[in-house]
């Protein structure tokens, strides 16, 4: 029975990585791009599988380690394949609703979920009102969003136990109210973009400490999915209904 299990992931694997070959020959940017995008999002979640981790757990793979080395190399190949295109478009790249991409600070995103299903979530705690959010925070220079992720689940909860089961395919945008903008940033940017990640926590709830030497945080809660917008500041609202929107294959199973 494991004998059959395994090999019908590997196949999904091989289906996986002949399909992408294929798409690969393309010689469009923008497709080869996209299918970037879709190959790290199938390997991703093919990772995940739990006949897969039992392999990689046999075989004592450093599966923090490889998930590291992959981002890097995605980011080299989103690299390489934007400055392919630059005579063709303009260095500032828009988002959906046009914006400059050079508005929005670059971040990433981490919806936390527990054994349960449900979602992390901490009240910050330099708003006047109740203001609950998943873990965010931005991208160091250098830093792929991935490790970026790591840092922030570190410094705001204080551990990194966890594994991921999803990445979002593009980015997401959302402005900040201008006197908070103001005050973050000196107003360079109008709001964040984010790449967003689902991880499944791995450690027990001692481990999270919003101790820190900057903390954010002043309490935690795990909640049910249904009420995470509703918990949501108002411009952090839609943001968080899209992403459940993004991720809701993971919802559904």
């Amino acid at each position: 029975m494991a004998k059959d299990l395994t090999n019908r992931h590997l196949s999904k694997a091989w289906r996986a990585a002949l399909s992408v070959g294929k798409r690969q020959k393309s010689n469009n940017p923008a497709a080869r791009s996209r299918d970037s995008r879709g190959q790290q999002q199938t390997l991703t979640m093919l990772l995940a599988e739990p006949e897969i981790k039992m392999l990689m757990r046999a075989d004592k793979v450093d599966v923090k380690k490889l998930m590291g080395d992959l981002d890097l190399i995605s980011t080299q190949l989103r690299k390489n394949t934007r400055s392919s295109t630059l005579d063709s478009r303009s260095n500032r790249e828009c988002n959906p609703l046009g914006v400059t991409e050079a508005e929005y600070r670059p971040g990433v995103g981490i919806m936390l979920l527990n054994r349960d299903g449900k979602i992390f979530v901490a009240r910050r705690n330099d708003l006047a009102r109740d203001a609950w959010q998943m873990p965010q925070g931005g991208i160091d220079n250098g830093e792929t969003p991935y490790r970026a992720a790591l840092r922030e689940l570190r410094e705001e909860i204080g551990t990194d136990k966890v594994e991921v089961l999803a990445e979002s395919k593009g980015w997401f945008y959302y402005d900040v109210p201008t006197d908070m903008a103001r005050k973050a940033w000196n107003g360079k940017w109008r709001g964040q973009r984010q790449k967003w990640f689902v991880m499944l926590f791995e450690g027990s709830d001692s481990d999270i400490d919003l101790a820190s030497d900057h903390p954010e945080f002043d309490a935690w809660q795990w909640i049910s999915p249904r009420h995470l917008s509703n918990l949501a500041v108002s411009f952090k609202r839609q943001l968080y209904v899209d992403l459940m929107g993004e991720f809701a294959t993971i919802f559904r199973d």
